[in-house]
């Protein structure tokens, strides 16, 4: 295709929605903290020592469990709301359930309540987690894809980053209630202002043209990808060419035919049914690392480690603040070393680092060793650098790119429900785990990783580069223009073609335009 970089507007529109990566980090991550602060638990009675400790691991784990659950359903609320209402709506949609769940929370004055909340929550962040990075998918160019989608990661650690040092912050106020309903209320603020910078966000051009507005798509790509410079937008004529005759032809095999449709047919069809087993996959084999369980319960982790008082929170803290910036660096990796070796190197790491915590644990959790338990601390900060450097953000870029437009929505919310579905059960699993098996549940996060690292290494394509209509080939579908293989001069007539002022409506011209050049296969 013509010159690939991205325009300013193209930059600010990618990181304006990243208000929701900021959504799922923050609100994600807060209970982290917020079972960190000894005032949480004694406003609403739950001890997790003594007599009534099975009990109050029991609402531990329910808490993360029904926020799991919440985001398994949202993963399929939204793929229903992006196809019907569009992407711009579906996020301002998703944006105010999640102000309503944060204030329910921030106010919750029985465990019930909050429960409630936390599950509202779950689903609004499992909608958001979806809605951001496909969007971001739609509206950015090729080969800056894995940078301008891998944002989303970054942003979203960004959150955990900022959820640590509230808390942290937040233990240091002599108001006991207030230290955690501060966390929690702080919730709204990130859908508040994506909210209220959505006026501004353009539809996603892809959703314009499958819904036959050729006219909005062209608009709107010119708008995204007019560089200084250039006046005859030809990356965005090329785009628009590109994705005019891919949905030209997946209206031939049937994609664009309704939202339950869609889920029939990437059922239905082989190479659709391995692109989701591949996304599903992917984002199953994140939370297989044992992040989030090692992210939500940090705290009490710290604590087995003898590590008491306002120090694990200034450790978990700065830890989320690392994990943003390996998540920043993996951006910047996406589109210069791939999606695949990152992702592989980063589970092997991951697999040596949870190792290497394991082994302090069962030899210096609870003594009061200091170089062994420092070294189980290191072990916990070489995790992140692996898993933020190569596993967060790169699993959002890849799974949000490997479908049709058509179906992409559904294809999305299926991958990224794997990573609500995993943590479901390694979460819910982890409170009573520790309790009986202590540290011999982290063999789990030791043992899968590996076999996900030779699962990617043997099978998985590489989408590096390719745009989102070429990426079919890598699965054997046909695809309507693949530009890497057309010969110069078909080349240099389509984009002669391409740069003469033909109104999308006036099908005559349109056609003649379109037929002007056929791709060689």
């Amino acid at each position: 295709m013509a010159a690939a970089a991205a325009s300013r507007y193209n930059f600010l529109v990618v990181f304006l929605v990243t208000f929701g990566s900021l959504t799922y980090g923050y609100n994600s991550a807060i209970i982290g903290a917020v079972i960190g602060l000894p005032s949480f638990f004694s406003y609403f009675n739950i001890s997790l020592t003594g007599p009534n400790a099975a009990e109050g691991s029991r609402i531990t784990g329910a808490t993360n469990g029904l926020f799991a659950g919440g985001g398994l359903i949202g993963c399929f609320i939204i793929t229903w709301l992006a196809d019907a209402q569009g992407r711009k709506r579906a996020i301002q949609i998703t944006s105010c359930l999640c102000i309503i769940a944060g204030a329910i929370q921030a106010g919750s004055v029985h465990i019930g309540m909050f429960l409630a909340g936390r599950f509202l929550m779950g689903v609004g962040v499992g909608m958001v987690n979806v809605i951001t990075p496909l969007y971001q998918s739609e509206i950015s160019p090729a080969r800056v894809r894995g940078r301008m989608v891998g944002s989303h990661g970054f942003i979203l650690c960004v959150g955990y980053g900022l959820a640590g040092w509230t808390g942290f912050g937040c233990y240091y106020l002599t108001n006991q209630t207030a230290q955690w309903r501060l966390c929690l209320a702080l919730q709204i603020v990130p859908p508040l202002g994506l909210l209220l910078g959505s006026p501004w966000l353009p539809e996603s051009p892809r959703h314009l043209m499958a819904n036959d507005r050729f006219d909005d798509g062209l608009r709107i790509l010119r708008d995204l990808h007019r560089l200084p410079g250039s006046e005859d937008d030809l990356l965005a004529r090329e785009e628009f060419y590109q994705i005019r005759q891919q949905l030209d032809l997946e209206q031939r095999e049937g994609l664009r035919q309704g939202w339950l449709n869609g889920w029939i047919v990437l059922f239905q069809r082989k190479s659709y049914r391995k692109r989701l087993l591949f996304g599903f996959l992917t984002l199953g084999l994140v939370q297989s690392t044992g992040c989030l369980v090692i992210n939500n319960y940090q705290v009490l982790l710290y604590n087995g480690l003898s590590l008491n008082g306002s120090l694990p929170l200034l450790l978990y803290a700065v830890w989320d603040s690392w994990a943003a910036f390996m998540n920043f660096m993996n951006s910047l990796w996406l589109d210069k070393i791939g999606r695949i070796p990152i992702m592989v190197i980063g589970q092997i790491g991951c697999a040596i680092s949870v190792a290497g915590f394991t082994g302090c644990v069962a030899a210096y959790g609870g003594t009061d060793n200091k170089i062994g338990n420092g070294f189980g601390v290191f072990f916990l900060y070489l995790f992140v650098t692996f898993f933020g450097g190569s596993m967060d953000a790169s699993s959002y870029v890849y799974a949000s790119e490997l479908f049709p437009t058509s179906i992409r929505a559904q294809g999305a919310g299926f991958s990224i429900s794997a990573l609500f579905c995993f943590s479901l059960v390694y979460t819910m699993c982890a409170p009573v785990a520790f309790n009986t098996i202590g540290w011999k549940y982290y063999f789990i996060f030791i043992i899968v990783p590996l076999f996900g690292a030779a699962i990617m290494y043997f099978f998985y394509p590489e989408t590096k580069g390719l745009s989102l209509e070429e990426i079919g080939k890598k699965f054997g579908d046909d695809v309507a223009v693949d530009f890497e293989v057309m010969d110069i001069d078909a080349r240099r007539a389509l984009d002669k073609g391409l740069k003469q002022e033909v109104r999308v409506e006036d099908i005559g011209a349109q056609e003649q335009l379109y037929g002007m050049v056929r791709p060689v296969t």
